[in-house]
């Protein structure tokens, strides 16, 4: 064993770890000997499930430590008799795309990607052609490569290049032109339009080259294309507010109709209207819950536990579909969609407020490219009518006031120790006046804030990895977060383990 505790690298359904010195604190466990043994390990998970002669895909993002683990992984594979196709710079909705290819024909694929998180951290998702791992796949891997027993091969694998992002965008250029549909302009259905892209130098860039320039878009302004591991402009991140900021400043400096950001591997989005507002978070569901509701009415959008009370009318009320408030984490809500349609509930769309977004339609993959490619459509459409994007969401309340904390646990326990400070907080609140549970609720303690200087809520809830819990608060009056911010104070000052610093 070259670590003491393979199952650190495990972070829900992906592996990550830090992969480069240079942060005070932060060890590297995440070497060319853990990448080589993790591709050995994934070698023999493949053999486990039926895969007599397996071969796999494998792609990065920008990262910079990503060719170095990309060659050590492939070692791993290739040393058990694997079969290897070199996606190189590529996007994870790609990858999984690659299981299912049939010209690509392999049998599971890995993205070397730590989506938004700092230049030194790398990590691993995987893929099968019946979707990504969850949990206990990661949980099974890891075993598998703590136990370092690997079954010998006669023959080592082969490595191929293989140009997969061009083919994954092609699929993405052909889904546009047939959903627009544009008897006039079949081929440039987005001719007349300018559309920016803000890449943050991750792996998103191909979207403008080999996407909207082929499908006629004005892609003139465009930033941060080039990949560089080392994000020199910008976090690669849609929840970021200084991305969101520089894709905002980019759209309205070059005019464009339209901005789009993506995170560093793709997975996640938002856009970003010609008035240069941002339409991320609740406005991006309440966008594509739009588009989704318009093809199938009265169907379930799965959205995870901080969503505002806004969206639930604007879905339910004005939309006339269902909207189901359940748990943080993308995983959590794509299985919740998958579950409501097994037992003959349809839901067609799985989002969360950070920008994952999964279509049925699309495999409840959570594709950022995919998620965009279905608003360019309905926004082509509307040119025809003179309406904008946005127009689709007039009608969304925003709340007047909005604030998130984060507030550590420091106690050894602090799962327990989380949940204790839920069930007490539970049976405080409905003590208090105008306080009521709001139900159903699949996640924390959500409380609705029924006081005229109030007027809104409140969700504290565990974080789904780190020690600290996530307070979210809402009002629809000026001053109202604090009001409910003061009294919850009072209620949270005695949990000895819960730094409440940032609240005062």
């Amino acid at each position: 064993m070259i670590l003491e505790d393979w199952k650190k690298l495990q972070n829900g359904s992906d592996i990550r770890g830090v992969a480069l010195d240079g942060v005070a604190g932060e060890n590297v466990n995440l070497t060319s000997e853990v990448a080589k043994i993790l591709g050995m390990a994934f070698a023999t998970w493949l053999g486990r499930k039926g895969f007599e002669h397996p071969r796999a895909a494998i792609g990065m993002d920008s990262r910079i430590t990503g060719p170095t683990l990309k060659q050590a992984f492939s070692e791993g594979l290739t040393a058990l008799g694997v079969d290897v196709k070199d996606c190189g710079m590529a996007s994870t909705p790609a990858m999984f795309m690659a299981c299912i290819d049939e010209k690509m024909k392999v049998d599971g694929a890995v993205m070397l990607t730590a989506s938004h998180l700092p230049f030194n951290r790398n990590g691993m998702k995987f893929f099968t052609a019946q979707g990504g791992f969850d949990k206990q796949d990661i949980n099974d891997l890891l075993e598998i490569a703590a136990a370092g027993s690997f079954p010998g091969s006669g023959q080592p694998g082969m490595v191929e290049k293989a140009d997969f992002v061009s083919v994954y965008a092609g699929t993405l250029v052909n889904k546009i032109r047939e959903g627009v549909n544009d008897p006039d302009r079949y081929n440039e259905p987005l001719g007349g339009l300018k559309i920016i892209v803000d890449a943050g130098n991750g792996a998103g860039g191909f979207f403008a080259s080999k996407v909207l320039v082929p499908l006629g878009a004005n892609i003139e302004g465009s930033q941060f294309l080039e990949p560089n591991g080392l994000f020199p402009n910008h976090v690669p991140n849609p929840e970021d507010a200084e991305a969101i900021q520089s894709i905002s400043t980019a759209v309205k400096r070059t005019g464009a109709d339209l901005g789009v950001i993506f995170d560093t591997d793709v997975d996640r989005s938002a856009v970003v209207d010609g008035s240069g507002k941002a339409i991320s978070r609740n406005e991006l569901i309440a966008l594509i819950s739009a588009v989704v509701l318009e093809e199938h009415p009265g169907s379930v959008i799965v959205t995870d536990s901080i969503t505002s009370t806004g969206l639930k009318w604007f879905i339910e009320e004005e939309l006339r579909g269902i909207h189901l408030r359940y748990k943080r984490g993308y995983r959590n809500v794509i299985n919740e969609s998958k579950r409501l349609n097994e037992v003959g509930s349809a839901s067609w769309l799985a989002i969360e407020t950070s920008g994952h977004a999964a279509l049925k339609e699309n495999y409840f993959l959570d594709d950022g490219a995919y998620l965009v490619a279905k608003l360019l459509i309905k926004m082509a459409r509307l040119k025809k009518e003179n309406r904008s994007l946005a127009s689709l969401i007039e009608k969304l309340p925003a709340p007047t006031e909005s604030q998130e904390f984060r507030l550590p646990l420091t106690g050894e326990d602090f799962y327990e120790y989380g949940n204790n400070i839920i069930s007490f907080l539970g049976e405080l609140a409905l003590k208090k006046p105008g306080w009521t549970l709001d139900k159903p609720n699949y996640e924390g303690i959500r409380i609705l804030c029924s006081d005229p200087k109030e007027n809104g809520w409140f969700l504290l809830r565990l974080s789904l990895h780190d020690p600290l819990m996530p307070l979210n608060i809402e009002s629809d009056v000026e001053g109202g977060v604090n009001v409910i911010l003061s009294r919850l104070v009072q209620l949270l000052k005695d949990f000895k383990y819960l730094d409440i610093s940032s609240l005062l």
